[in-house]
């Protein structure tokens, strides 16, 4: 149960400090409306660090359904918590969307547009390509999981390896972002996307997109899944 809870807080940080970039840097009347991607990489980035440095001796600080299939592919998670990890992580995922909603919520009524909101919850592809939209989420997912897989023991055991993941974050940003918003993740997109359909006022074309919206759901646990397996075979 304290794994559960601590994929919950800490998946619900991720949102919190990840999407709540994209609020603002993208929403009308807030005071940093206009940030750039550099500003949006490093915001994300330390957005998976924080809460990884919080809470990964409780349960690995996986915040991603993608990587903890991954992490039970590879023998270092028992199957048998792999769906408590995961219900856990996309109920933090609408939760800390939810409270988003909240915080930016003059932002929100100020801000006419139902994509750029709907932009800063969930992600979308810069063009409509799905064959190759979702290879960018499957490659970007792909160097995401084989790089946790192959950080040494001894960084984990230092508190290292939660450096080595802000990392990963913000290269796999800098090179994919802006194919797909490199989402990575459904707890990150699913489960904002339905909370953003379920909680956003409705400008007049609110749409939450799931003709998009399963493809980063999909694409990243397909490359966890050829991640691990490469991993267990060269190792």
């Amino acid at each position: 149960m304290q794994a559960y809870i601590a994929e919950f807080i800490g998946t619900a940080m991720l949102v919190l400090l990840g999407d709540g970039v994209c609020c603002n840097v993208s929403l009308n009347k807030s005071g940093m409306k206009g940030g750039n991607s550099v500003h949006i990489l490093i915001g994300w980035g330390m957005a998976v660090m924080v809460p990884a440095f919080s809470f990964g001796a409780m349960s690995g600080a996986h915040f991603n359904p993608a990587v903890t299939i991954g992490a039970a592919l590879r023998g270092g998670l028992a199957w048998e918590l792999v769906p408590g990890y995961i219900i856990a992580q996309l109920l933090g995922g609408f939760v800390g969307a939810a409270i988003l909603m909240v915080l930016y919520g003059d932002h929100i009524a100020a801000t006419d547009d139902d994509a750029t909101i709907r932009g800063c919850f969930c992600t979308g592809p810069s063009i409509r390509n799905m064959g190759l939209n979702f290879l960018s989420e499957f490659v970007a997912t792909f160097v995401l999981v084989f790089t946790l897989a192959s950080i040494p023991g001894e960084a984990g055991a230092s508190g290292a390896s939660w450096i080595l993941v802000y990392g990963v974050i913000v290269a796999c940003g800098a090179s994919f972002g802006g194919l797909t918003g490199y989402a990575m993740n459904a707890a990150r997109d699913s489960a904002p996307r339905l909370a953003y359909q379920l909680l956003a006022p409705n400008k007049g074309a609110k749409d939450p997109d799931w003709g998009y919206g399963w493809i980063p759901a999909v694409a990243p646990i397909c490359g966890a899944i050829v991640a691990s397996l490469l991993f267990n075979v060269l190792h």
